[in-house]
């Protein structure tokens, strides 16, 4: 049996970052073991958000049970299934967080965690174009950069949320988030910066980091209380490796959950459904899932030009290609959304708690991401910080099969009240009057669509997740929690999880970032022997 210093299970946003920062010394042996290829000719666009959405070579294709409160459909969870994990196929868009999610993380118990803890581990993790200001980072691994694209109808969205009461912000990433911004992402000069590009692929070239791909991992390896490796599977054959001193699994918010539930480690109740001997009893395995529940409104536009319906379909998509190739730029360079608004559906609140994505395009098929034969454009939008706990929960005791996703989306009032407001606020900002010489009619949902519970019933047989799923490993320390605020499984020794499913909370917005600066703030952890 091969035998590590560390063992690290899944090579996405966290678990290569902690790669990366593992391996500074030179010293420590590393074994990073990812389920998914080591790349795909697609990953490093930008516009592979839509071109591996459906892919399975690249993405796991989950998808979530039949529930009442989205009308009994299975909804897809694409998730990344290679180096990089979902950094090398997500939509690029780069969201630290409101202060205000990491203090309440702190407030939770979780000391360490605050905003003064994590605000320099973003600043350590940027290389911001803006930044090196003192608030932004300049001369980390991870490239981020504005939206450089120019566009009327950009021009006209800003000046419709002014009009519409809403402020423009310089940088949501600073002191402020609210406001209509240009978004930043993680692109620099036309080229995806997934966490394989930034942090792996030079920390390959160390001596003391050896990477597995397309390898399974089925179980973790416990002897008594203690994790003591991971038994994996590549090529039909089932190989182990030990930690001889931690195994930190990275598998993010749908496969950590899995992969502990495999190996023994849960609610007694399901393992015992599935035929698995419980090795630790531990409740909230799988539990309080959370993700951003994501709705769209589409217009037709009067001004062609201003749409990549029409200035990326049929020959003028070759000019697009060859745009890019020149230049780094135009529709393959684009994040998800080149706009965003992070705004109040109160004005009692504190903060912003929802989000939209202003698109300039308009897409018949979301799986498949394919283009609309007319000009369009769409905004998007979903709660910043839902309250409605769903779970996920392995279904049989066989790795290759997904395990139940639950939402539970909606489930939650205060959640079912923000969403309606939030695409009444869309629709305010796309009928303010600086929008009327490009904004035709608007086609999805349609106009027709207008009381609270007409919105409603149409968010529940249309919406999709945002992609963020998180809270299944919640970091605390009551029962309700699997890892403490040192990322440490609770009552097992050598074991930490590190990866979105820790978090409490949501954060407000895209969980790329988070999920990086977690994998960063476990590095230090291990290091340091906290």
């Amino acid at each position: 049996m091969a035998s590590f210093d560390y063992i690290i299970v899944g090579a996405g946003s966290a678990g290569a970052a902690l790669a990366y920062r593992l391996t500074e010394d030179g010293k420590s042996r590393v074994l990073l073991v990812e389920a998914g290829p080591a790349s795909h000719p697609y990953s490093r666009l930008p516009i592979s958000f839509g071109l591996l959405i459906d892919n399975p070579t690249a993405n796991w294709r989950f998808q979530s049970e039949p529930e009442p409160g989205t009308a009994n459909r299975r909804i897809p969870v694409p998730r990344g299934k290679m180096l990089g994990g979902s950094s090398s196929i997500n939509g690029l868009v780069y969201v630290r967080g409101q202060h205000l999610d990491y203090d309440t993380w702190a407030q939770l118990g979780n000391r360490g965690w605050s905003w003064q803890d994590v605000e320099p581990l973003f600043r350590r993790m940027e290389n911001y174009e803006k930044g090196g200001d003192g608030v932004r980072g300049s001369g980390g691994p991870l490239g981020v950069s504005e939206v450089g694209d120019q566009n009327p109808l950009y021009d006209a969205l800003f000046a419709a949320a002014v009009a519409a009461g809403y402020k423009r912000n310089p940088d949501y990433n600073g002191a402020d988030q609210e406001g209509i911004v240009k978004t930043q992402a993680t692109i620099w000069r036309g080229r995806r910066m997934s966490t394989a590009h930034c942090y792996l692929r030079p920390a390959m070239g160390r001596a003391n980091l050896q990477v597995i791909t397309e390898a399974v991992t089925e179980h973790l390896l416990l002897e008594g209380k203690k994790c003591v490796g991971v038994a994996y599977r590549r090529d039909g054959q089932l190989s182990e490796a030990r930690a001889e001193r931690e195994v930190v699994l990275c598998a993010g918010g749908v496969s950590s959950p899995q992969i502990l539930e495999l190996s023994g480690v849960g609610r007694p109740d399901i393992l015992q459904a599935n035929g698995i001997e419980v090795r630790h009893a531990l409740p909230a395995v799988g539990e309080n899932l959370r993700d951003h529940i994501n709705a769209r409104i589409q217009w037709r536009l009067k001004v062609p030009h201003v749409s990549y319906n029409v200035k990326a379909r049929g020959i003028n998509l070759v000019g697009q290609v060859i745009k890019y190739l020149a230049t780094g730029g135009g529709f393959l360079s684009l994040p998800s959304a080149p706009l965003l608004a992070f705004l109040k559906t109160r004005p009692e609140l504190a903060t912003p708690d929802v989000q939209m994505h202003l698109v300039p395009y308009a897409i018949k098929d979301p799986k498949r991401r394919k283009l609309q034969d007319f000009p369009g454009m769409t905004i998007g939008c979903y709660q910043l910080r839902p309250e409605s706990l769903g779970s996920i929960h392995i279904q049989s005791p066989d790795p290759s099969l997904q395990p139940a996703i639950r939402f539970n989306f909606l489930g939650d009032p205060l959640d079912r009240q923000t969403m309606v407001a939030g695409f009444r606020m869309i629709r305010r900002i796309a009928n303010a009057a600086p929008m009327d010489p490009f904004r035709d009619d608007e086609f999805s949902p349609g106009t027709g669509i207008e009381s609270d519970d007409e919105i409603l019933s149409w968010i529940r047989q249309n919406s999709e997740t945002a992609y963020h799923p998180i809270g299944t490993c919640r970091m605390g320390s009551g029962p309700n929690s699997v890892v403490d605020r040192n990322l440490k499984v609770h009552g097992l020794e050598g074991l930490r999880i590190a990866d979105g499913s820790i978090c409490p909370t949501m954060p407000s917005g895209n969980t790329n970032a988070p999920c990086i600066m977690i994998g960063e703030k476990a590095a230090d952890m291990i290091r340091s022997g906290g």
